[in-house]
């Protein structure tokens, strides 16, 4: 630890961002990482509590005293190298990860979590300008080669694991870009791309190959400017030695009431993409909320960046309306170390929303097609069952709504090409653990991250990448040095 009573001195600070006003202007990120003298005093907060309990909570187990403790003394070096040793990208999960791992921090009992997230994110960046972030290929090539289908955070992990145990790896993805939901699935105002863009770099140096506007089989082709490349599933095992699905879940959450069919009602994932990809410079199909009352069903982060991007559209008004009931404001963790249901605000609920709980869609309503307002109810919820409250219906005012409800399961049609047998949730079916960890039904095929566990963190799916990675690595070789 770094200092015995730094916890006790020294209060938890919040990393400092643009003012709200300004921020609305543009689509660039906004938080900014703390200064090397407040990562030391934030690092010193760390209690040296005996049971890391943080590292329990973080999915990629994260050495977190140890870093915090690198930092309070200055060696950023060893920092990253602690930090990577656990994350391939602390630059994604520095910026977008809920950080379960602060909900399981011991001074979270009764006081404010260490900044462990600040912290994370401020030494990958430093790491970064001090150009400690290199290529690292293997020494001996295995001569063994391994097909990485999807190139969101579980495929990237997996892929640059298997490069650096020596296999000679291909990334196929569906869309013009490399990324996955990454790319397209969250807002640049919280991750800006070119972080993304320097770690393809990073791996393209290690050895792995991407192949993008590629379509598996007879998947959903994604968004690109080129005809995408069909490949048969059965060509992809002959020519590889082992294949891995760490493809995102993709199938959004419907709300199947009247007027669904009304211009206006789209999914998150229909407004999202389009101005991640305006901001890269494509020209997509117009879909806007300028000057729009948008109403955005669903409480959570998706939901959350519909709102944000809604209002940098200069939309007339956002709602944002959930189906469950409007949770607690806890000050403290009254479930430690697990994570609490509390009311969470967002950068983008900052920016300005109307937020309501407890509310149900009844119907959408229009006129010559498109959707002029949304019809709603309030329910109460007993013994898990939702009743609607009598008397209690009433309208909004929309010229877009926004579904926003969660996701599903990863692509069916790509499971079905390659016969892997699923869980009852749609997702791929494997276990996590022994002989046959992240193997599927199919010989050589592996799986990891949402199309096995289904719509999760960024965090889990890195996670689930390099466990995966070092399953594939055990298969190929019989034995594997590569971390769990």
């Amino acid at each position: 630890m770094g200092k015995i009573t730094g916890f006790l001195e020294h209060q938890r600070l919040h990393e400092a961002s643009e003012d709200k006003g300004s921020r609305k202007k543009h689509y660039r990120e906004f938080v900014l990482h703390l200064s090397d003298d407040e990562a030391k005093v934030q690092g010193a907060r760390c209690m040296d509590c005996g049971v890391p309990f943080c590292m329990n909570g973080c999915p990629v187990n994260n050495i977190i005293p140890d870093f915090n403790d690198l930092v309070f003394k200055q060696d950023w070096k060893n920092a990253i190298d602690t930090l990577h040793s656990t994350n391939n990208f602390p630059e994604f999960t520095g910026r977008i990860c809920p950080a379960p791992c602060e909900e399981a921090c011991t001074l979270r009992i009764n006081n404010d979590a260490v900044g462990i997230k600040s912290i994370e994110h401020a030494i990958i960046d430093k790491a970064w300008e001090q150009g400690w972030v290199k290529p690292r290929p293997a020494a001996v090539k295995s001569g063994k080669r391994v097909a990485v289908i999807g190139s969101g955070p579980a495929g990237m992990a997996n892929a640059q694991q298997l490069a650096r145990a020596g296999h000679a790896v291909v990334v196929f993805e569906k869309n013009d870009r490399a990324g996955g939901l990454l790319r397209y699935g969250i807002p640049d105002f919280k991750l800006e791309k070119t972080h993304i863009d320097r770690r393809l770099e990073q791996m393209r140096a290690e050895g792995v190959e991407f192949r993008t506007n590629h379509v598996i089989g007879t998947a959903p082709s994604g968004a690109g400017n080129a005809a995408p490349t069909h490949l048969d599933p059965t060509s992809v095992l002959n020519e590889f030695d082992a294949v891995v699905l760490a493809g995102g879940a993709e199938y959004p959450r419907d709300l199947p009431v009247p007027g669904r069919d009304l211009d206006g009602v789209y999914f998150a994932m229909e407004f999202l993409p389009l101005q991640n990809r305006r901001v890269a410079g494509d020209k997509p199909p117009e879909l806007w909320a300028s000057g729009k009352h948008v109403v955005v069903i669903g409480g959570g982060d998706t939901g959350s960046d519909c709102v944000g991007t809604s209002n940098r559209h200069g939309a007339a008004s956002v709602t944002q309306i959930e189906l469950l009931p409007m949770p607690p404001d806890l000050k403290n963790n009254p479930v430690w170390p697990y994570w609490p249901q509390r009311l969470r605000t967002s950068s983008s609920h900052e920016e300005g929303a109307t937020r309501d709980w407890a509310i149900a869609t009844k119907r959408f309503e229009g006129h010559n097609g498109k959707i002029e307002k949304v019809v709603l109810v309030r329910v109460e919820w007993q013994n898990g069952k939702m009743l609607e409250i009598a008397g209690s219906e009433f309208e909004l005012k929309a010229d877009l709504v926004l579904l926003a409800m969660g996701f599903l399961s990863p692509t069916q049609k790509l499971l079905e090409s390659f016969g892997v047998e699923r869980d009852a949730r749609g997702n791929a079916k494997a276990t996590t653990e022994g002989a046959q960890a992240y193997v599927t039904s199919v010989p050589k095929v592996f799986t990891a991250g949402d199309m096995r566990r289904g719509q999760s963190l960024v965090v889990w799916a890195i996670r689930e990448g390099r466990q995966c990675a070092r399953a594939v690595d055990e298969f190929l070789m019989g034995s594997s040095v590569l971390p769990r």
